[in-house]
């Protein structure tokens, strides 16, 4: 099937066609775990579950890498100043940089569980990667891309890179006017970044290395050029991230990997939009105030719901959250799921192969186009309303469409219909299969009579458009 995304790097949706044929490789830009993820992040997660979901179903084999930032990612992104993240997650939470890192990654995989999200191939930590890193710099500076700035660390000169801000449209280098932030008078251009800090004099770090320029830590940008290059080579298919990567970190790790592996590094760029609060703002652990996804299953929510709120939107458009937002998606996913137990209930029959191809088609196709979740979900509500499908047919699909989704509709329905049909005596579902026989026969006395049966035996046999259900008496 023809698969067709967006790439922020031409501005225009195209056909997918991998390096090596049948086989993706991507990288995607995981947390940094100095704190819990909000769902925002999440957002960004889901979209890579969904791109390998996607290419599984569709056939392809897939290596996908998602990093774990715990080292070099300081609170002012743009100007590469200010305390690293993790040094001030840990001052707050009274522990060490260490003990911060392990457990907000703990956290972080508790959460990938809960939203159903496949684990990726390699999940690299940057402080297992600090000598790549250090190659990485080393090979910028042979190349003479890089220069030093006394006491503050080693930077890369966007003058030397001319396609730097190709990503968000537009040559950056050199650029006074391009400015991200005030100016910083000690670099040579505004867009310039850190490739390695160094450490304070006055304090001692917890994460720090000696290296040829002295001891420090790496910047943030030059993780994720070192592992993606250990661990996909030097040339890989896709690279997706939040859209707030795209103008400054995404840049920068373009910079810093093309001097080394040629152009281009990566074919594919990937990038989800915004979740929105109310007040149209994006949600960001910055402000101090966040939603994680412990918050939402505090108040009752099953992860589910936020995955089906999500699906139920488009990667490339902002989506507003709200309670009343989450609530609709609840009570949507909630009816999806009801449903499907009902189906269980049925009698299943046998699946119908041509049947089942042209639905499992039509929603395949939704979902490689671009990731059309939403049209995808359009498709799923009438597969399940249609009388055209038999029960066992629909089951088939809607594990396909769990696959493919990450919707849990099987899991969650097999829970209830458990919950509701225990122990179903073999002699009342004897006489509900013989009063369908009936019913087939035209033997209408006959059918009534069984379920008179069965109803004095505390049962209620109820017709479907798929067969019928049994349920206990209350």
């Amino acid at each position: 099937m023809t698969i067709r995304l967006f790439n922020t790097m031409s501005r225009k949706i195209e056909e997918f066609k991998p390096i090596t044929p049948g086989h993706v490789g991507f990288y995607s830009c995981g947390p940094t775990v100095y704190h819990y993820a909000h769902i925002g992040n999440l957002r960004t997660f889901v979209l890579a579950d969904l791109l390998k979901r996607m290419f599984l179903e569709n056939g392809l084999t897939v290596t996908n890498v998602m990093n774990i930032t715990d080292v070099g990612h300081l609170t002012n992104d743009d100007d590469d100043s200010g305390d690293d993240k993790m040094e001030r997650g840990a001052a707050r939470d009274h522990k060490s940089v260490w003990d911060i890192a392990k457990f907000y990654t703990d956290e972080f995989l508790r959460d990938c569980a809960d939203m159903n999200l496949l684990p990726p191939t390699h999940m690299p930590r940057a402080t297992d990667y600090i000598q790549q890193q250090i190659d990485l710099v080393k090979q910028l500076e042979e190349r003479g891309y890089t220069y030093e700035i006394p006491g503050d660390g080693i930077y890369y000169d966007t003058s030397k890179f001319p396609r730097y801000g190709a990503l968000t449209g537009g040559n950056l280098s050199g650029n006074r006017a391009g400015a991200r932030v005030q100016f910083n008078d000690a670099k040579r251009n505004p867009t310039d970044f850190a490739l390695w800090k160094f450490s304070p004099t006055d304090k001692k770090r917890q994460m720090e290395w000696d290296s040829p320029w002295g001891v420090g830590f790496p910047g943030w940008h030059a993780e994720c050029s070192a592992m993606s290059m250990a661990l996909l080579g030097d040339h890989f298919d896709i690279h997706t991230g939040g859209i707030d990567l795209s103008r400054v970190h995404h840049a920068n790790e373009i910079a810093q990997s093309e001097p080394i592996t040629g152009a281009p590094w990566v074919n594919y760029w990937i990038h989800s939009e915004f979740l929105m609060d109310k007040s149209g703002e994006k949600m960001a652990k910055s402000s101090g105030e966040f939603l994680s996804l412990g918050v939402l299953k505090e108040r009752g929510y099953d992860p589910m719901a936020y995955r089906y709120m999500l699906l139920r939107g488009h990667y490339q458009s902002q989506l507003v959250f709200s309670w009343d937002a989450l609530d609709a998606a609840a009570n949507g996913y909630k009816n999806l799921v009801r449903r499907v137990a009902d189906l269980m209930a049925d009698t299943p029959g046998e699946v119908d192969n041509t049947v089942y191809d042209a639905w499992h088609d039509r929603i395949l196709a939704a979902v490689s186009d671009n990731l059309k979740t939403a049209e995808a979900l359009v498709i799923i509500q009438d597969l399940i309303k249609s009388p055209d499908v038999n029960a066992a047919t629909k089951i088939k699909l809607i594990e396909f469409i769990d696959r493919l989704l990450g919707l849990e509709f099987i899991d969650r329905a097999k829970k209830i219909y458990e919950r509701e049909n225990v122990n179903i005596p073999a002699e009342i579902i004897d006489m509900a299969n013989a009063r369908a026989a009936a019913k087939a026969e035209r033997d209408w006395g006959r059918a009534d009579a069984i379920r008179t049966q069965i109803d004095t035996a505390g049962w209620t046999v109820m017709d479907t458009p798929d067969g019928f259900k049994i349920t206990k008496k209350s």
